[in-house]
C-alpha cells in the first residue's frame, strides 16, 4: 500500500514519502485519509500535524508479516499519544518506552504491562518505580549502578536485559550513531563491561535475565551492519551458557530502520532485513549449539514517519541580493527541530499546486529567532504568495516529540484521518497553557 495519485504523479511528488491514503486532486490539491488539507486548514488553523490512521496500522502490520514470531515493539518516542498507543496494542505489537512519563500514556489506554519495555541511559528512582509499579515485561539496564538500584526497589522478580554496546559503525549521522562503544549508552562489549554486567544481573536474586538487546543509530541501510551486530552479541550469548549455564531466550537488536523523507532517498530493505537476520541467527546459534532466541526489534520512524504530514500557511516571501528566495511560514524549529539539529532534509509542496512546474528553488524558514530556523532549504516550489499553505510530508518521526515553545510559540494540534472521519487527538496549546505553570 503506496500513496497513489488521481492523475499523473506532477514532478517531485515522490510516493514513498506519502501517508498511503494521499490523493492528488484532478485540479491540484491533496487529500490524506479521505480529508482535503485545505478543508483541515480551514477548520483547525495552522500549523498542524495530520496523521493517517491506515498508514500507521499499515506498517504495523508489514512488520508482522515480514518477521513472524519475532517481537515487534513500537519505539515510543518517535511519537507517542494516547490513540497511537491504542492502535500499537490493537495491532498485537509491545510498546519501548524511555520515561515515566511515556509510561503514563501507556498507562492511561490500559497498555499490557507484559507488553512494555523501559529503556533509558540515565533512568531516575522515579522512572524505575513506575516500571516496577505498572509490572513492565522488561527493563533494559544501561549501567552497573542500575542494576543494584532497580533490584533494591523490585518488589517481586524483574525481567531485565541488558543494552550491550557492540562496536558497530552503521554509517549514520554522529549525533544517532549508537552502535559505537565511545557513547553514553550501553555497556561495552570488548572492554569486557557487558560481560561483568551480565555477572552482575545474576547475582541478583530480583532480576531475571531474558537476554541482550542493542541499538546502532537512525536512519540505517546498511544490512551487514546488523548482522553484525547480531553475531557479536550471540558470541556473548554463548559465553554466557558458557560460563553462567543459563541459555537466554531473547535477542533484541533495537530499530533505526531508514525511512525516505526526500524524492530520492533508499528505502529500508525490511524483508531481506527479516530474511537475512533470521539466517545469521540460526546459524550463529547452530554453531555454537545454543537454541534459538526469539527476536526482537524496535521500529518507531519505520512505523510513523511517513504516516504523517505537517501544514503551514506562508507567511512572507523575501529575495535576498544574492539571490536566495526565503519562504517563510507560521511554523519552523518548535514544531520540526530535526533539520536544525541533524541537518535532516525534507520536501515542500504547495497543495494548491501540486501538478503545476516546480520552477523557484526556494528556502523554506520558519518564525523563530534563528538564522537556523530552517525548515527546507533549497527545495523547488510552484510560484509562492503570501497565504498560501505549505506542506511538508513524512514528518510523523520527531516532529511532535520533540516539539518545544521557544518564542513562546504554542505547539500544534495533532489530526488523525481515516476514510473520510478526522478527529483531534492532541489538541492546539493555548496562550494560557503557556502560563499556566509560572507562579504569581
Amino acid at each position: 500500500m503506496t500513496a497513489t495519485a488521481s492523475t499523473v504523479s506532477p514532478p517531485g511528488f515522490a510516493a514513498g514519502i506519502w501517508p498511503c491514503t494521499t490523493r492528488l486532486d484532478p485540479g491540484g490539491g491533496i487529500s490524506v485519509g479521505g480529508w482535503s488539507l485545505g478543508e483541515l486548514a480551514r477548520r483547525h488553523g495552522t500549523p498542524l500535524y495530520i496523521l493517517d490512521e491506515a498508514d500507521v496500522r499499515y506498517r504495523c502490520r508489514a512488520y508482522r508479516d515480514a518477521m513472524p514470531g519475532a517481537e515487534i515493539a513500537y519505539a515510543g518516542k518517535a511519537f507517542l499519544c494516547r490513540a497511537v498507543a491504542d492502535w500499537i496494542g490493537e495491532e498485537g505489537l509491545s510498546l519501548d518506552t524511555c520515561s515515566a512519563g511515556e509510561l503514563a500514556v501507556a498507562q492511561a489506554v490500559g497498555f499490557p504491562a507484559g507488553r512494555v519495555l523501559l529503556h533509558g541511559n540515565a533512568k531516575t528512582p522515579d522512572d524505575l518505580r513506575a516500571a516496577t509499579g505498572y509490572g513492565v515485561g522488561r527493563v533494559v539496564l544501561d549501567s552497573a549502578g542500575e542494576i543494584a538500584r532497580l533490584a533494591a526497589i523490585t518488589p517481586d522478580k524483574q525481567r531485565v536485559m541488558l543494552r550491550v554496546a557492540p562496536g558497530v559503525d552503521a554509517g549514520t549521522h554522529a549525533s544517532v550513531a549508537a552502535g559505537g562503544e565511545d557513547q553514553k549508552f550501553g555497556f561495552a562489549l570488548s572492554s569486557g563491561a557487558a560481560a561483568d554486567a551480565v555477572t552482575r544481573v545474576l547475582r541478583q536474586p530480583e532480576l531475571e535475565l531474558t537476554g541482550l538487546h542493542c541499538h546502532l543509530g537512525s536512519q540505517i541501510t546498511q544490512l551487514p551492519a546488523y548482522e553484525l551486530a547480531a553475531r557479536r552479541l550471540i558470541a556473548l550469548t554463548a559465553a554466557v551458557h558458557a560460563e553462567h549455564g543459563l541459555a537466554l531466550p531473547e535477542l533484541n537488536l533495537g530499530g533505526g530502520h531508514a525511512v525516505p523523507c526526500t524524492d530520492g532517498d533508499p528505502e529500508f530493505d525490511l524483508q531481506g532485513f527479516a530474511d537475512r537476520i533470521r539466517r545469521v541467527i540460526r546459524d550463529e546459534c547452530a554453531s555454537f549449539r545454543l537454541p534459538v532466541p526469539r527476536l526482537i526489534v524496535e521500529p518507531g520512524r519505520a512505523i510513523i514517519s511517513r504516516a504523517m504530514v505537517t501544514l503551514y500557511r506562508v507567511v512572507g516571501i523575501k529575495q535576498t541580493p544574492g539571490g536566495r528566495t526565503f519562504v517563510a511560514v507560521d511554523g519552523g524549529m518548535s514544531d520540526n527541530p530535526r533539520p536544525v539539529l541533524y541537518g535532516s532534509g525534507y520536501e515542500a509542496f504547495l497543495p494548491r499546486a501540486t501538478n503545476a512546474a516546480r520552477p523557484f528553488l526556494a528556502t523554506v524558514v520558519g518564525k523563530h529567532c534563528e538564522s537556523g530556523d530552517v525548515i527546507v532549504r533549497d527545495v523547488p516550489l510552484a510560484d509562492p504568495v503570501s497565504g498560501d499553505l505549505l506542506v511538508t510530508p513524512a514528518t510523523g518521526a520527531y516532529g511532535h516529540s520533540m516539539a518545544n515553545n521557544y518564542n513562546g510559540v504554542p505547539r500544534p494540534p495533532v489530526i488523525f484521518c481515516r476514510d473520510g472521519h478526522a478527529r483531534v487527538v492532541v489538541r492546539r496549546e493555548s496562550f494560557e497553557d503557556l502560563t499556566a505553570r509560572d507562579a504569581p
